[in-house]
């Protein structure tokens, strides 16, 4: 439920969201801005920037990730942050944030502040560029609403026409299954999911195959939408799912450093972060045991012959897999090899464990 204040207690559930907000900041500005004229970070629900007890809220947030960056200097990109809050008082109340922050942002640094709700803002935004006959440009787009409505999968059609564009989207599954039947919801179901199918779901009994229904037909419409890979990853507090996390792009570096950005958020309270594909798999906790992406790498090349490491690499970076490229070399293929699972041609390297380009495995 959205505050009624324009400050308020920073949820601790919201922590997690921040954490991974930071992290793949981190890794997207200098990718991106170091080959393109112009990059974007747009927040659809800015809020006031900060939180009653001074906490920073996501668009100060983002604002740091280029202010603090190690490789700041090496973004030449013009970059445009676009806060978008509906609420003129913590509209306001952002702007004064800013303009009070201190940051030391760099000369091709751009801020807006807009008041309005998100889907006529970024239509807005959407519709000049058509106008002007200009494209996006590289845009990471965040969407956090406090319920289903104001997000309609039509926008996120038309920002992922970008093949530089992302949106990061906090799924508020609860509020769907709570208010599925209620009829005032329809409309704003309808366009959630681009789609009235949501309305075969209502009937399932099951606790687990509606959540895994409602799911899959979100990542469906993502995918219809433009996006090639999907990241979806669920926050826990105890046994209560809190909420979904969808994120979208086209590129299979982006679908690896969400991934990566994820995994480094480790389990803080009663919160922790869960896998998609396998269920319970708790993220962000030193693992030892990789025998859930060795079985993965198993099932998907075995019996297949000689295969190159950028044929494996490809699979572990993309949303076929919860892990991410940085388990694999180390870990699970090193693991592999001493146990006779892979073999390796040896023409194809130099030192045994290691995994050089060009590489060739066969798995068994």
């Amino acid at each position: 439920m959205e505050p009624k204040k324009t400050l308020w207690k920073l949820d601790q559930h919201t922590r997690g969201k921040h954490e991974v907000l930071r992290n793949y900041l981190n890794a997207w500005l200098p990718i991106l801005g170091r080959n393109n004229q112009r990059i974007l970070i747009i927040d659809g629900f800015a809020g006031p920037g900060i939180y009653e007890n001074k906490e920073d809220g996501s668009p100060i947030i983002a604002l740091k990730a280029l202010a603090e960056h190690r490789s700041r200097n090496q973004i030449t990109s013009e970059v445009v942050f676009i806060f978008i809050e509906k609420e003129i008082k913590r509209a306001e109340y952002l702007k004064n944030v800013i303009d009070n922050s201190n940051l030391c942002l760099p000369t091709n640094c751009k801020i807006e502040v807009k008041n309005g709700v998100f889907d006529e803002t970024m239509t807005q935004i959407l519709d000049q560029l058509d106008s002007q006959t200009r494209h996006l440009a590289p845009c990471f787009v965040m969407v956090d609403p406090f319920g289903v409505s104001e997000t309609p999968m039509s926008i996120m059609h038309r920002i992922l026409q970008n093949p530089k564009s992302e949106v990061y989207i906090s799924f508020m599954y609860e509020a769907i299954n709570r208010f599925k039947c209620t009829p005032e919801f329809e409309k704003h179901l309808d366009n959630l999911f681009g789609s009235s199918e949501w309305r075969n779901g209502i009937n399932i009994t099951d606790v687990e195959a509606r959540k895994d229904f409602f799911y899959n037909l979100y990542e469906n419409q993502l995918r219809l939408a433009g996006a090639k890979y999907v990241v979806h990853f669920d926050l826990y507090e105890g046994q209560r799912l809190i909420y979904a996390i969808f994120f979208g792009t086209q590129s299979p570096t982006g679908c690896d450093r969400m991934k990566q950005s994820i995994w480094k958020v480790a389990p803080f309270g009663d919160f922790t972060f869960h896998a998609a594909h396998l269920g319970q798999l708790t993220l962000g906790l030193q693992l030892t045991d990789y025998s859930l992406l060795k079985q993965s790498l198993q099932k998907c090349f075995s019996g297949k012959g000689w295969i190159s490491i950028e044929e494996v690499v490809d699979f572990t970076a993309s949303d076929k897999t919860d892990f991410h490229t940085g388990h694999l070399k180390r870990n699970a293929l090193t693991q592999m090899e001493d146990e006779g699972l892979i073999e390796v041609d040896g023409k194809t390297r130099k030192k045994k464990r290691t995994y050089p380009d060009r590489t060739r495995l066969r798995f068994f």
